[in-house]
């Protein structure tokens, strides 16, 4: 179930409330009794922690990951990469 934000128009007061997405909205601020109490338009606070998010696993696009390029030491056993071998 979705937290709503209200607020009262006429008083201020702010209340958060845990209602079904099928409940009628509610009016009447429990604060001053007034009809004046409305939802507030807010964005989704939330953030994905942890190992396989897509944050940390996916944030550099879908480019497969490119293999570790290693220079290889001077000598390769014969293949002609290091002056002892020429």
């Amino acid at each position: 179930m979705p937290i709503y934000a209200y607020r009262c128009s006429q008083c201020g007061f702010e209340k958060d409330v845990l209602q079904k997405m099928s409940d009628a909205p509610l009016t009447t601020c429990p604060e001053c009794n007034t009809d004046n109490f409305s939802k507030q338009l807010t964005a989704a606070g939330f953030q994905l922690k942890g190992s396989g998010w897509y944050q940390t696993d996916f944030k550099g696009g879908s480019a497969a990951a490119k293999p570790k390029v290693d220079n290889p030491p001077p000598c390769q056993g014969g293949t002609g990469t290091c002056p002892s071998c020429n």
